[in-house]
């Protein structure tokens, strides 16, 4: 669910590529070589995500890949966005969630 394309531009200016995502644009980096900038993809990737979820977004819905490269958050990442969107569409929050799991929250 969440494969985001992505594109691989070759940097002229300064060699390498540079990784562009069209559904999450605060995410862009770049690399020596191809492995590379999708490596620092993955992680400009949910760091931008983490960045709409602590400004309590919505996230953005990857587009389908139509024969591009795709980017996903790891499994981890993975199971925070969906417990997120889970959490906005009930309309609960960490401390009622904790509640729900019965955890003791303190808020941050």
């Amino acid at each position: 669910m969440w494969n985001f394309p992505v594109e691989l531009c070759t940097d002229e200016e300064y060699g390498g590529f540079v990784v562009i995502f069209p559904d999450v644009p605060e995410a862009i980096t770049q690399g020596e070589n191809r492995t590379e900038a999708l490596l620092y993809a993955q992680e400009a990737l949910e760091t931008a995500l983490t960045m709409y979820i602590e400004e309590q977004r919505d996230l953005p819905s990857p587009s389908p890949a139509n024969g591009h490269t795709t980017v996903s958050p790891d499994a981890l990442e993975c199971a925070k966005l969906d417990i997120y969107i889970t959490m906005r569409a009930q309309g609960v929050h960490k401390a009622e969630l904790a509640q729900r799991l019965q955890l003791a929250y303190t808020p941050s």
